[in-house]
């Protein structure tokens, strides 16, 4: 059995607490929440607006905004246990030196009111002990997740990298939808279009998955589009992404 606390209210730290709660082999020996009103989920433990010095958790994960990182680890008084962070973009050496120290970054994209199954997420883990890194494994394991060793420099880039499918992404999906509402269009008939741009990636490379009129260097559709958009930024956007499609392929 793996005992954990758990600091944060945020949209990942919803998910691991549930996660941890359905886990069999994972006991959650305290959450501490800003306000317990934020708190959307019911869970076998008792709420906390301050850490209990006291616990005997094995693992406590911090799961807040990395900015608060670093200063809460100094705040910390630990019995022993492993402290880690959600965080894709902070440095392990970033938390106080005093503590054990690990990083417990699950690769997902996650809101508190979606379901998600915490088992498919991939798990990347960090730290300075062999016998940290195996516990952290054995946290993975329990969750039902894969896991894997990477470096905090890995880590950085591999938030860069996601920061491109994901949040980039859903910006153009943000602006798609503002040109079809423009022309009195449902959203909805762009879905599955959607889903099979990210099921073909799961088969084909990106580059081989490449289609459309950037692509084919077809100027008279690309002058079409951008006399459409009325929308300077979005202008810039569809250049910039047209040049660099046309530059990936050599076109």
């Amino acid at each position: 059995m793996i005992s954990v606390s758990l600091v944060g209210s945020g949209n990942v730290a919803h998910h691991l607490a549930k996660a941890i709660s359905n886990a069999p082999n994972v006991v959650l020996d305290q959450w501490v929440v800003r306000s317990p009103s934020s708190v959307l989920i019911d869970v076998d433990t008792k709420l906390s607006e301050e850490f209990n010095p006291l616990s005997t958790s094995q693992v406590v994960i911090l799961a807040i905004s990395d900015d608060a990182i670093a200063d809460y680890s100094t705040s910390l008084i630990l019995n022993n246990a492993l402290l880690v962070h959600t965080s894709g973009s902070v440095n392990l050496h970033h938390m106080d030196k005093k503590h054990r120290r690990g990083v417990f970054y699950p690769l997902q994209t996650f809101s508190k009111n979606k379901p998600l199954d915490f088992s498919s997420i991939p798990i990347c883990i960090e730290a300075l002990q062999k016998e940290d890194l195996r516990l952290l494994t054995d946290l993975a394991a329990a969750l039902g997740c894969k896991s894997q060793i990477i470096s905090s420099d890995q880590r950085l880039a591999l938030h860069l990298a996601a920061v491109f499918v994901n949040n980039f992404s859903n910006q153009m999906y943000r602006i798609a939808h503002e040109i079809s509402d423009r022309a009195r269009l449902d959203f909805d008939l762009l879905k599955p279009l959607i889903l099979e741009t990210a099921m073909k990636v799961q088969e084909l490379s990106p580059y081989r998955a490449q289609t459309g009129p950037a692509l084919r260097k077809d100027q008279k559709t690309i002058k079409r589009h951008l006399k459409l958009l009325d929308n300077e930024n979005h202008r810039l956007i569809y250049e910039l992404i047209t040049k660099s499609i046309q530059q990936t392929h050599g076109k």
